[in-house]
């Protein structure tokens, strides 16, 4: 649908919403690495050039992607640091455009509290990894 969508130069709101149904699809699934290319490579540069990046489906993109980084069992840490940074801009434009008590808002304060804990687990497992030492 999503392709048929895009090779039919539909609206972009058209094109955000089947995008992101793949998206949801691919990150439900574990295809982490095609949900990522599919939102950072594609939806995210059409969004920002056709809708502008304070669009309620620009940020929509930009929170989906960091879903999928922050849930990708495979992350490094510059992935989940992307995550962060990415959330931190997502969230000053939401509570600049929709305001703090906006449900948008506060869900994307839940998403940067998740990302933070997620590096925060990260950095307990990378410490353990460089104290353990190998046994002879």
């Amino acid at each position: 649908i999503y392709a048929r969508r895009v090779a039919m130069a539909g609206a972009a709101d058209d094109i955000v919403l089947a995008g992101g149904n793949l998206s949801s699809a691919l990150i439900t699934a574990g295809r982490f690495a095609e949900a990522k290319t599919l939102l950072r490579d594609e939806m995210l540069p059409m969004a920002r050039q056709s809708l502008g990046p304070t669009h309620g489906f620009c940020m929509d993109i930009e929170e989906w992607l960091v879903e999928a980084l922050r849930m990708d069992p495979n992350a490094t840490r510059d992935d989940l640091r992307e995550a962060e940074t990415i959330m931190q801009d997502v969230l000053q434009r939401r509570r600049r455009v929709f305001g703090p008590a906006h449900p948008s808002t506060a869900w994307c304060e839940g998403e940067l509290a998740r990302v933070r804990e997620a590096l925060a687990i990260r950095a307990q497992v990378n410490a353990g990894e460089s104290k353990a030492s190998p046994q002879s």
